[in-house]
């Protein structure tokens, strides 16, 4: 039943996001089909799996232990933690310290989380800054 719930709903947030994704204009043509292809694709991708979901037989539904539970508690309060603090502590602190987190959830010991995070962190700052051009921030709390 639960999985006929969340169909119907995403189906409804489709619709609604086709709605909006249709009136995407832009100024000037950047692409020859312009912007509005992409999000009406992607929408009309996932509105296709929701039609699905919904018409398929329902498995049985079995939730997962408390403790499972729990972990995806603190990965999502870790997650918008993250989105939270990204532009004051910047994209290598805060990535390294959602790597540490995350790596602590599945089992990494507090110095080896550590090590990790700090180097995912340094290492995909210059990835994306250096090879990729993505300009991200170095956090306020640096200049």
């Amino acid at each position: 039943m639960s999985d006929r719930i969340f169909a119907s709903i995403w189906i409804l947030l489709c619709l609604g996001g086709l709605v909006v994704a249709w009136q995407i204009h832009s100024e000037y043509s950047y692409e020859p089909v312009g912007p509005r292809p992409f999000p009406v694709g992607i929408l009309a991708l996932m509105l296709l799996c929701a039609v699905l979901l919904l018409l398929r037989h329902p498995d049985l539904v079995e939730w997962p232990h408390k403790t499972v539970l729990q972990r995806l508690l603190i990965m999502v309060v870790a997650l918008t933690l993250y989105a939270w603090g990204f532009e004051w502590l910047g994209f290598p602190l805060a990535t390294a310290l959602l790597t540490a987190v995350f790596g602590m959830l599945f089992g990494a010991t507090l110095p080896a989380a550590l090590v990790a995070g700090a180097l995912m962190g340094v290492t995909f700052w210059y990835a994306f800054d250096s090879l990729l051009d993505v300009t991200l921030p170095l956090g306020a709390w640096l200049g």
